[in-house]
């Protein structure tokens, strides 16, 4: 596979200089931005406890958690973009190796 499924260099781009601007870089450690991905997608679950399966499927559409949930899913996406990014791990390519190694793991019914 060789297309691109997802494309972060922009976003990346703008999370490095987010991060320049306010210095962070010196809490910007693998470590840390993976505590903080645990933590965000940690909110994300907090918007579905307690809640029935039913009720489950209406979160992003109820206008008492859509909002929310907007947040935690971008919350989400820009520290797992980010912790890529310090890492220097080609999320694109990664992502790619994964859905092969998936499709070898369940292969179609």
């Amino acid at each position: 596979m060789t297309q691109t499924l997802i494309d972060t260099k922009a976003l990346e781009q703008v999370l490095e200089e987010f991060a320049d601007a306010r210095n962070w870089h010196q809490h910007h450690s693998p470590k840390n931005l993976a505590m903080a991905l645990t933590g965000e997608v940690g909110e994300l679950v907090e918007i579905f406890q307690w809640r029935s399966e039913e009720e489950s499927w209406q979160v992003a559409q109820a206008p008492e958690t859509a909002e929310h949930v907007r947040q935690e899913l971008a919350d989400v996406a820009l520290y797992l973009v980010r912790l890529a990014s310090v890492l220097k791990v080609d999320l694109n390519a990664a992502i790619q190796d994964k859905l092969v190694l998936n499709a070898k793991k369940y292969p179609p019914l």
